[in-house]
Order: structure tokens, then sequence, then C-alpha cells
């Protein structure tokens, strides 16, 4: 049996050094902006700004989305978890055989009629 060589932890050097090197960037580069940066500042720069669109006034509350919106976003939710467990499905299928086919199948036709029925009662026609 080989003897270990050195300290465990000094294969870990290098990523100590690499980190320490970035934050050293980071601050670096932060504290040089502000130092050499214009100091100019006006309502226009602390506006909010979204898509070259100017914003319009909300309620106090907020503002109320519809409820399409909502449907779209389970959709798309449904749609990762899908992609979730399609990963490891997709790694291990030669493991697993004809079972895991006729399981994998289900789960889609059961994520299908989730998308179909939003399909349906219009949630991605957006007016």
């Amino acid at each position: 049996m080989p003897e270990p060589r050195g300290d465990p932890m000094s294969g870990y050097l290098g990523i100590v050094i690499l980190l320490i090197i970035a934050t050293g960037f980071v601050g670096l580069t932060v504290v040089t902006s502000l130092l050499v940066g214009p100091g100019r500042y006006n309502r226009a720069k602390y506006d909010s700004y979204e898509c070259g669109i100017e914003p319009t006034p909300q309620p106090v509350g907020g503002g109320r989305f519809p409820v399409k919106y909502y449907i779209t976003a389970m959709l798309f939710i449904v749609f990762d978890i899908e992609i979730v467990f399609l990963y490891p499905w997709a790694v291990s299928f030669d493991l697993m055989g004809t079972f895991a086919l006729v399981e994998m199948v289900l789960f889609i036709v059961t994520v299908f009629v989730a998308y179909f029925y939003v399909l349906r009662r219009g949630g991605l026609e957006w007016d």
C-alpha cells in the first residue's frame, strides 16, 4: 500500500489561490469603477426600466395579473419537472428495460393531458 504524500489539503491550494485572485479582481474593479466613473446622478438614472417601455403607474397594492399568466407559469413548471425526471431516466435507460419505458410513457401521457387541457381552455392564447 503506497504511503500518502504530504498534506491531503494541498490539492485544494490551487482552488484557494484562484478564489483569492477572483475576489481581489472583483474588489479591485468595483472600487476602480467607483473612483474613476462619472458621478452624474439624475432622475432618469433611478427610474425603472424594462424592455424600453416606460413604466406605467401601478396601484398601491400592485397590479392584478390575469389568470392566464398563472396557468402559463404552471405549465412551464410542469414541463420543467418533466425534464428533471427525463434526464436520469435517459441516463439509466439500459439498466431498467421495458418497465422503465412503460412508466415513462405513462408519465409523458399524464403531462400531455395537462398540456392539452391548458391548450383547450385557451391558456396559451394572449390577446
